[in-house]
């Protein structure tokens, strides 16, 4: 069994002290089931490669207990050796359990940063094939790279076999990827080879956290994860509810009105709003899609000008678009006025088709929600696969927080931001995003600018 990560990040040669583990040196480490050899067979200043090698032991196994219930030879004549499993998973949260957690002595910063990462699994068993590769990974934001085993090489009329192996890419952090590997190669896979019980209930949930809950096939992953265990499974959807379904509108909404009265005397959301109008016109934009719309306010201005002739709003809460559909007083609508809008229930960090082939998206005061990490899946999704020719985007600028005097110091504007960015940080990152994807950017402020903190709101126009 073999997997590989590697990264171009400068120096990639960090990658050994997020992993604990030195480029320079060969280490073997026991195992139940065999023994485990992490090598880099690539460490240099521009690029780095770690493999981690299972050289699994078939007869330990069977004297471990692992092939009860199996046939005599089956026992020991078998996949497991060369095929990654939930033997994988185990060697990862035992070699590389720091990077698991998310931590690292050395670098502390550079364990929370997304950094450009590839993961390769050399072979998996996989009976749903392609589809269920993309099925679990395409909506954590990665792309793939996947590569079809024949059945018998020397007999192609045969087919292809149930053996795959794949490369996930994305700009993530160390954590952020191996944690998937961890959750998901087992359920590729579809089988574990030790006892499964109420721990693994726990494991799963503690590695799923942040991402499991909102994953459109959760209830898929859970099952195959579980091994279909019914009362587990029921217990690990029960629990994922209770995460998902917590309420959070309510408090948004209510962390939404402290922000809106700290702003309140700038008359910031109708500037911005007013900015975001003046770009989409200047660009002629005419199909539009609001990223994160929430209550329409922006859609209610587009909808006034005829110049629009399609605008979509997408926001993550179904409460949301229902306070935005009554704002816009949707049902009243005329027939052909009902034709140019339309509200979708959406996440801005997985891929969507329902996003592509508008003339411009706008992202207002949305980002600074997202969790570090997830950036980069939301940059993928917008940048790369919706590509609009226009992309308006709107953030706080931290340095001027110093103005607002209701606001507490040290506090951000609102209680579910995740960061609030100086300016030299945005345009930083918005310089990044456009060597990466082939846009330009021009950065505007919004506000009455001071000389020394900037704009309240910073704004940047992407275009191709």
């Amino acid at each position: 069994m073999l997997l590989t990560l590697a990264t171009t990040h400068q120096p990639a040669t960090d990658l050994g002290f997020l992993l604990y583990k030195n480029p320079s040196a060969v280490q073997s480490f026991d195992l139940p089931f065999g023994k485990a050899h992490v090598f880099y067979p690539e460490a240099s200043q521009e690029s780095c490669r770690v493999a981690l090698l299972l050289d699994v032991d078939p007869v330990r196994l069977v004297r471990g207990g692992a092939g009860k219930g199996e046939g005599a030879l089956e026992q020991y004549v078998n996949d497991r050796p060369y095929v990654a499993s939930s033997f994988m998973s185990v060697a990862i949260a035992q070699i590389f359990g720091s990077a698991l957690s998310g931590k690292s002595r050395e670098r502390p910063e550079l364990a929370i940063t997304a950094i450009p990462l590839e993961l390769t699994i050399y072979c998996v068993d996989c009976a749903g094939g392609e589809g269920m590769l993309r099925r679990v990974f395409e909506p954590l934001g990665y792309e793939l790279e996947i590569r079809k085993y024949p059945l018998d090489e020397a007999f192609p009329e045969w087919g292809d076999s149930r053996y795959h192996s794949f490369t996930i890419r994305a700009v993530t952090t160390v954590h952020d990827i191996l944690t998937h590997a961890y959750v998901l190669i087992p359920v590729l896979d579809n089988e574990k080879h030790y006892w499964v019980g109420e721990d693994e209930v726990n494991k799963l949930l503690r590695h799923g956290e942040g991402w499991l809950a909102s994953h459109p096939d959760r209830s898929f992953i859970v099952e195959r994860y579980l091994q279909r265990k019914r009362k587990l499974t029921r217990l690990a959807l029960e629990r994922l509810t209770i995460e998902d379904d917590a309420d959070p509108d309510a408090t948004d909404e209510a962390h939404a009105q402290e922000e809106e009265a700290v702003e309140r005397p700038l008359s910031l959301n109708e500037r911005r709003i007013g900015s975001v109008m003046s770009v989409l016109k200047r660009q002629s934009a005419r199909r539009v899609i609001d990223l994160g719309c929430g209550e329409a306010r922006l859609i209610e201005r587009l909808l006034a000008d005829q110049d629009f002739s399609e605008v979509v709003g997408v926001d993550v809460s179904y409460r949301a678009l229902e306070v935005a559909s009554s704002r816009l007083r949707y049902e009243q609508m005329s027939d052909r006025q009902r034709q140019r809008i339309k509200l979708i229930q959406g996440s801005l960090t997985y891929r969507d088709k329902r996003m592509s082939g508008y003339d411009a998206a706008t992202c207002i005061e949305v980002i600074e929600h997202l969790d570090p990490p997830r950036l980069s899946a939301f940059e993928r999704v917008i940048f790369e696969f919706a590509r609009p020719k226009t992309v308006v985007l709107t953030t706080p600028n931290v340095e001027f927080n110093v103005k607002f005097e209701s606001l507490p110091a040290g506090r951000l504007r609102h209680r579910d931001h995740r960061f609030e960015w100086t300016r030299a940080e945005f345009q930083g990152w918005a310089r990044e995003v456009c060597a990466r994807h082939g846009y330009s950017v021009e950065f505007l402020p919004i506000g009455d600018e001071d000389a020394e903190c900037g704009a309240p709101t910073q704004m940047g126009v992407f275009t191709l």
